[in-house]
């Protein structure tokens, strides 16, 4: 996949924090928008160390609310969406989705969740860093109100989001960019067929490991499925190196987040009596 998928409009970015209670002026207002200025995005994700369930309860509940309120404080300064893996992904627990025009941000917020009580028993088995940027093929696809929003995402609308890194083969860059323009026409195509799945991508030439960092919101992960496979049969898919690991997340609030970590059994007779 690649970044010319970019469907997410203007107007979908405002419902994505608004939830459609209000316009792109108070969207930009309570992101604080700077036209033209780029993000910093940040996918950091966590394993929690078996250990910290053995804690007594009290001291357990303390960590977790350490940990809730450095979360919540932060995202009165940037974007901070938790993502839950628990029953899903086997290496991490859960995941953040930030977004920041300053890069300290992350910094500092991830060294105080580091010290609280839950932090000092979470590893970071992966992390992931990127900056939004305009896209040099889509110019033939335009949406209203698409190119203002080119240079920042506002996400968090869909319950589920499938996050991984990719780079392309260095023979995709030796291409003609006529050639790479008409494969990733045929991409975008594609991509537009499954209204229901909307693309984050960002960038991370030099910045990290990766090329970028695609992040597809949906409702329906069997559409992101549909999509992906189909996508397969592309043009530009046979330039891919890497796109793997792929994540599937499930947004919750921090504290629903915390609360799954050490969620207690429910019994046979208790699921019967409810």
């Amino acid at each position: 996949m690649s970044d010319v998928l970019y469907n997410l409009t203007h107007r979908d970015n405002a419902q994505a924090l608004c939830l459609g209670h209000c316009n792109i002026k108070q969207l930009e207002a309570k992101v604080n928008v700077i036209p033209g200025k780029q993000q910093f995005v940040s996918f950091p994700f966590f394993k929690l160390d078996p250990a910290w369930r053995r804690l007594p309860e009290t001291e357990r509940a303390h960590g977790k609310k350490e940990f809730a309120q450095v979360v919540e404080a932060a995202q009165e300064k940037m974007i901070v969406l938790p993502y839950s893996l628990i029953g899903v992904r086997g290496d991490a627990d859960f995941f953040f989705w930030r977004v920041s025009y300053q890069l300290e941000d992350f910094e500092n917020m991830t060294a105080q969740l580091l010290n609280t009580g839950i932090g000092k028993y979470l590893i970071q088995p992966y992390s992931y860093l990127s900056m939004t940027r305009r896209s040099i093929y889509v110019e033939e696809h335009q949406h209203e109100g698409q190119e203002g929003s080119r240079l920042f995402i506002v996400p968090g609308l869909n319950k589920y989001v499938f996050v991984y890194p990719f780079i392309k083969t260095r023979a995709w860059y030796a291409l003609d960019k006529k050639l790479r323009q008409e494969a990733m026409t045929e991409h975008i195509a594609i991509g537009h067929k499954y209204q229901s799945v909307k693309i984050n991508t960002t960038y991370s030439y030099g910045l990290d490991d990766q090329e970028f960092v695609l992040a597809f919101e949906s409702d329906k992960p069997e559409d992101f499925l549909d999509l992906v496979m189909e996508l397969r049969e592309s043009k530009a898919s046979a330039y891919t190196l890497l796109d793997v690991p792929t994540f599937t997340g499930i947004h919750h609030p921090i504290s629903e987040i915390m609360d799954l970590l050490d969620k207690p059994p429910v019994t046979a007779q208790q699921s019967v009596s409810r």
